[in-house]
């Protein structure tokens, strides 16, 4: 039970690859095979590596270990305050411990007295059963033993029964505790609208402000063109006009614009292809929509290439990803300190920038992403987050674009979780944004604003952290 409270929880509620360690490491708990938790079997049946897997060149394990009990920690000391029992991961061990939490009776609310004598019941019921147990020792353990054995063997009720039925005492308490709080965010019975109660949780709060009052707000990912040959080979098309997925290309035309004129004129012929995308960015939808329909909304899901007009008058727009893949980004993205460039137009291959126009003290120029010198991985990636006004007013554009598309994964993984969302709530307190009375000219009560992130990287692909560096106002659209 506590275990599916935790994979549930708010905390969690992003970090996928932490739900299926905290599930796998739970599973071997209550099998009782913490013996073979050993590291390389955790990669191995956990997170699917091959046989070869070589925890000493591939850290995963160690790594996500860390983040989940960073996790848990944050999970108690915010959402799972309550919870009568705690989870934990020793340092240097991979086993996880459930003990009965200690609460502070004096913080909790007022309990009915029908509900203090159900669970005294309760309680007196588990009282029997200790005392079942203890004078029937044959229902604890049915395995042969020698009559020297049982004589000097000391009876104990096993340590996963005393678990059980502490948890089974104190979560009475607590489930009716909870049930009678409200729970950050979450409407009221027999309601459809999140607006039907101002939410609690900080980051369906700030997320309420961008939104407005659209109850299906569009997320639109990028899907770059790209030039397919008939070996399924992909070249990058990054300017001109350019046809329906599958569509010939004028060979000519693929010369003139393609980031390798020279392979292209060689390829043969080529097709348009714009089915791809990032991974980070698929990542961020599933992310958001998540948190959306938590927040009773129906988001629509589009590619950048199908925005149209009435989309923008009629909703708010959340695009994903940079200028340089998604169409839609580069189009719409309003002017404001920070500004994403390609110093070389016909190369990407991790080369852009965010540049700022205005740094403040201990803020950069230019940002860039960040490579290991030796191995040339990808270590570290900034991303933008941009809150501005849309077409009409009412509706906002959002926009979450990494220079790398773990870049933008990150970036929505810091804009969708508690800690993110209170270090960027206080960052704009401290800039003199008000979402409550709609400061800096939004009349909505957003905040317009520009906020760059950095994104710590593990392996190239896997996001270990997100930090904020900076938050700039844009200008004053009164």
């Amino acid at each position: 039970m506590q275990l599916r409270r935790l994979v549930n929880s708010e905390t969690l509620r992003n970090s996928l690859t932490l739900v299926q360690l905290l599930d796998y490491l739970g599973r071997k708990s209550l099998e009782g095979k913490t013996e073979g938790l050993k590291e390389y079997t955790i990669g191995v049946e956990a997170f699917g590596r091959k046989s070869t897997f070589d925890p000493k060149t591939d850290t995963i394990v160690r790594v996500q270990i860390h983040r989940l009990r960073q996790k848990l920690k944050e999970y108690y000391q915010q959402e799972g305050m309550h919870d009568p029992v705690l989870v934990d991961i020793p340092r240097g061990s991979y086993h996880p411990t459930f003990r009965p939490k200690v609460v502070d009776v004096t913080q909790q609310q007022e309990i009915n007295p029908d509900e203090v004598h159900a669970g005294i019941d309760l309680i007196s019921k588990v009282r029997n059963l200790f005392s079942s147990l203890r004078s029937n020792p044959s229902e604890i353990d049915q395995s042969p033993t020698s009559a020297q054995d049982q004589a000097t063997r000391p009876l104990a009720v096993p340590t996963e029964v005393a678990l059980i039925l502490f948890a089974l005492a104190a979560g009475y308490f607590a489930g009716n505790y909870q049930a009678t709080s409200a729970i950050a965010g979450d409407a009221p019975a027999g309601s459809t609208s999140h607006f039907a109660r101002k939410p609690k949780d900080p980051v369906k709060i700030l997320w309420a402000s961008f939104l407005g009052n659209d109850t299906a707000p569009i997320i639109a990912y990028p899907n770059a063109v790209f030039l397919l040959d008939d070996s399924n080979d992909l070249f990058r098309f990054r300017q001109g006009a350019s046809d329906n997925r599958g569509a010939r290309v004028d060979p000519d035309l693929a010369r003139k614009f393609a980031a390798n004129p020279v392979e292209v004129g060689n390829a043969g012929q080529l097709y348009y292809e714009d089915g791809y995308t990032g991974t980070g960015e698929l990542e961020s939808v599933a992310m958001l929509t998540t948190l959306f329909a938590q927040m009773g909304l129906k988001p629509t899901i589009k590619t950048s290439r199908n925005i149209t007009p009435q989309d923008l008058q009629q909703h708010t727009v959340i695009l994903l990803g940079s200028p340089f893949q998604n169409i839609a980004v580069s189009q719409l993205l309003a002017t404001g300190d920070f500004t994403f460039r390609n110093p070389d137009s016909r190369r990407e291959q991790w080369r852009a920038q965010i540049v700022n126009a205005h740094p403040s003290r201990n803020e950069d120029q230019t940002y860039h992403t960040e490579r290991d010198p030796e191995t040339q991985v990808l270590k570290r990636d900034y991303s933008l987050i941009s809150i501005q006004p849309g077409v009409v007013e009412g509706h906002n554009i959002v926009v979450i674009g990494g220079l790398d598309t773990k870049g933008t994964e990150g970036a929505t993984q810091f804009a969708t979780s508690r800690s993110g969302v209170e270090t960027l709530s206080a960052a704009l307190t401290s800039a003199g944004f008000s979402v409550a009375d709609g400061k800096n000219g939004a009349k909505s009560g957003t905040p317009w604003f520009q906020a760059l992130v950095l994104v710590h990287l593990e392996k190239g692909d896997q996001v270990l952290s997100s930090e904020l560096r900076a938050v700039h106002p844009f200008p004053d659209k009164k």
